[in-house]
């Protein structure tokens, strides 16, 4: 039987169910931040928020431009944990989590700020 991808799962071995589930478990938990962010970057730019001129369109680039950054590390990050499982390898961390972290806190100030302004 083949799956897709299979340049994925065509390497090593099958690994124990239950870790491949907690891997796809991990995915979804991406996406869902994901439609989050972008959702929280619509209803932002949507409702009418008293923010200071230029905060509103810059936090909501940086909200949606986050949630198509939490899409791509959800991604990437079950591609790397799949194959690191199926090679019995180390399991990596997430690559964009300080950068996801530095992105919400500019997201939050420039709301912050533009609110106060």
């Amino acid at each position: 039987m083949s799956r897709f991808p299979r340049w994925v799962y065509d390497r090593g071995t099958e690994p124990d169910p239950r870790f491949s589930l907690a891997n796809e478990r991990t995915f979804l938990a991406w996406i869902r931040t994901s439609l989050a962010l972008v959702a929280a970057g619509v209803a932002l730019n949507a409702v009418q928020v008293p923010l200071a001129a230029g905060f509103q369109t810059a936090s909501t680039v940086v909200l949606v431009m986050l949630g198509l950054l939490a899409a791509g590390q959800g991604w990437l990050g079950w591609v790397r944990a799949e194959r690191a499982l199926r090679e019995n390898r180390a399991l990596p961390g997430p690559s964009l989590g300080p950068v996801m972290t530095a992105g919400v806190l500019v997201a939050a100030g420039l709301v912050g700020v533009g609110l106060l302004l």
